[in-house]
C-alpha cells in the first residue's frame, strides 16, 4: 500500500458515547453504535449508564459487559450511574470489570439519575479514587427558569438552561471535590466563563469539549431546530469561541462526542416534547479534521485530545 502523504492516526478513544442498549433499541443499540464508531476512526468507547434499566448496579455492568463482548465491533468500557442508594459502593462499583468509572448527573436530562444536592455528590465522592465524570448544570437554577421554554421554539433551549446555570453547578462541583479530596472530570463544557473558571482548578478537575459545542452556535437553530437541542445547550458564538481558547490554551483534556440517538420521529416533535441528544461517534474525527485542515487546531494537539 503506497501511503506516501497520508498519516496513520492512533485509534481514537471517545470516552462519553450512549448506546442505548438495553431498553432502547429503538434508537440504536451496542452493535449498530459500535459499527457507526469504526467507520468513523473510534477504536474505543465509554458507554453512559442511562439506559433502562439503569446501569447502577454490578448485575447491570455484568450485563452489559456480556452483550456487548459477543457483538461490539471497538473496545469498550461502561460507565456506571452514581446515584445516593449506590453511593456507598461507588468504591467498589468503579473497579469492577469493564468499568470506566462513575458518571453522576447534577442537571435533569435523559434518564433518571439526577443527583442535584451538594451532600449527594460529596457522598459519591468520598468514596471514589477513580476520578469521576459529571453532567454539570444546576438543577435548582433550571427548576427555576422552566417557564423561559417556548412552545416549538428550540432557540429557548439555551435561555433555559443558561450559562449561569452551567457555571453555578461547575464552581459548586469543584468546592464539594476539594472538601472531598476527590478528583473530578467535567463533561461537555458549554461556556467560556467554565473554561475560565477551570483554568484556576486544573489540580483538581480535568474537562471535555464536544464538536457540536466546537462547531455550532445558537445562530444555527434557525437551520437545524430540535436536530442540535442537546444538554448543555449549543450557546451564543462567544461560547464556542471560549471553548476553543481552552483547546489552544490546554485547559480542555479530552474530546467527546456525547453521541446520543433519537429516532427523526422523536426528534421532530414540537420543542420541548423533543428529546435533546445527537449523534456524533461516527463524525467525530471528520468534523475535527475538518476543524485541523482550518487551522484551528493542529494535527498533533487532535491526537493528543482524542487518543
Amino acid at each position: 500500500v503506497d501511503c506516501r502523504g497520508l498519516h496513520i492516526l492512533p485509534g481514537v478513544v471517545d470516552s462519553q458515547v450512549h448506546f442505548r442498549e438495553p431498553g432502547l433499541e429503538h434508537k440504536e443499540d451496542l452493535e449498530t453504535g459500535s459499527r457507526a464508531a469504526v467507520l468513523g476512526g473510534v477504536t474505543t468507547v465509554f458507554e453512559m449508564p442511562n439506559t433502562n434499566p439503569l446501569t447502577t448496579s454490578e448485575a447491570a455492568l455484568a450485563d452489559k459487559v456480556r452483550r456487548a463482548s459477543r457483538r461490539m465491533h471497538c473496545d469498550f468500557a461502561f460507565w456506571v450511574g452514581g446515584t445516593r442508594d449506590n453511593a456507598g459502593d461507588a468504591g467498589e462499583l468503579e473497579r469492577l470489570p469493564g468499568a470506566a468509572g462513575i458518571k453522576v448527573f447534577m442537571g435533569s436530562s435523559t434518564g433518571d439519575l439526577l443527583v442535584e444536592d451538594d451532600e449527594g455528590v460529596a457522598s459519591i465522592l468520598r468514596n471514589t479514587r477513580r476520578r469521576a465524570a459529571f453532567h454539570s448544570e444546576d438543577e435548582f437554577r433550571l427548576r427555576e427558569r422552566l417557564g423561559e421554554r417556548i412552545e416549538g421554539d428550540p432557540a429557548s433551549h439555551p435561555v433555559w438552561r443558561d450559562e449561569i446555570a452551567a457555571l453555578r453547578c461547575t464552581e459548586r462541583l469543584v468546592r464539594i471535590a476539594r472538601k472531598a479530596r476527590a478528583r473530578i472530570h467535567v463533561l461537555h463544557i458549554s461556556t467560556a466563563e467554565e473554561i475560565a473558571f477551570l483554568e484556576r482548578h486544573k489540580d483538581v478537575a480535568t474537562c471535555e469539549a464536544t464538536p457540536h459545542h466546537l462547531t455550532l452556535s445558537a445562530d444555527d437553530y434557525a437551520r437545524l431546530g430540535t436536530l442540535i437541542q442537546m444538554n448543555p445547550p449549543v450557546r451564543a458564538a462567544r461560547h464556542r469561541d471560549g471553548i476553543w481558547h481552552g483547546i489552544a490554551q490546554g485547559i480542555v483534556d479530552v474530546l467527546g462526542s456525547d453521541h446520543a440517538p433519537h429516532t427523526l420521529a422523536e426528534k421532530a416533535k414540537p420543542y420541548p416534547a423533543s428529546p435533546s441528544g445527537m449523534t456524533g461517534v461516527q463524525t467525530l474525527v471528520p468534523i475535527m479534521l475538518d476543524h485541523v485542515n482550518a487551522g484551528r487546531l493542529t494535527l498533533q494537539r487532535f491526537v493528543d485530545l482524542s487518543s
